[in-house]
């Protein structure tokens, strides 16, 4: 898919929106490819169930969508025992480097932040350096693994980042 260098506009949608699914399926195939080794081909059961949110959980979906109305990215919040946690953070590989991913982040903590939220948390892993960088450029700071995460991936990588009021 060839990508404009255009604005970006970010839409909220719903969890169904077919192009928010496309983008999750990409998110859910480059995650395999990252993680999936010879000894575990596919995530464990333990993993699958950690990182399973079902359709409901979600409070927002949002995509970035180009002015041409390519969407190209698309992160997700859900509330976790309390938390708003961002969740299903992905930018089309063809449209990296584009900025998506700032505008999405921005979008999501806005949306935490006009419900009430004080923080956001999320959690990533050592193989996608890329994220890593992404939420410690836009002030994310690395805490504890939570649970569910804490024992089904204790390899997990996790962040927060108060919110402003």
């Amino acid at each position: 898919m060839p990508v404009e260098k255009f604005a970006l506009n970010l839409e909220e949608v719903s969890f169904d929106d077919p192009r928010a699914a496309r983008l999750r399926d990409l998110l859910n195939k480059e995650l395999l490819a990252r993680y999936a080794t010879a000894e575990e081909p596919s995530l464990s059961a333990a993993v699958r169930s950690a990182l399973s949110v079902p359709a409901e959980d979600f409070v927002a979906n949002v995509l970035a969508v180009t002015s041409l109305g390519h969407a190209i990215g698309h992160g997700a919040l859900r509330l976790l025992d309390g938390e708003w946690e961002v969740k299903r953070v992905i930018v089309d590989p063809a449209a990296r480097g584009l900025g998506a991913a700032t505008h999405l982040m921005a979008t999501l903590e806005q949306i935490a932040a006009a419900a009430g939220a004080r923080r956001l948390i999320l959690q990533t892993g050592g193989k996608q350096p890329e994220a890593e960088a992404l939420y410690r450029k836009i002030g994310y700071r690395q805490i504890p693994a939570y649970a569910p995460y804490d024992t089904a991936i204790p390899s997990s990588i996790c962040f927060e980042k108060e919110l402003e009021g």
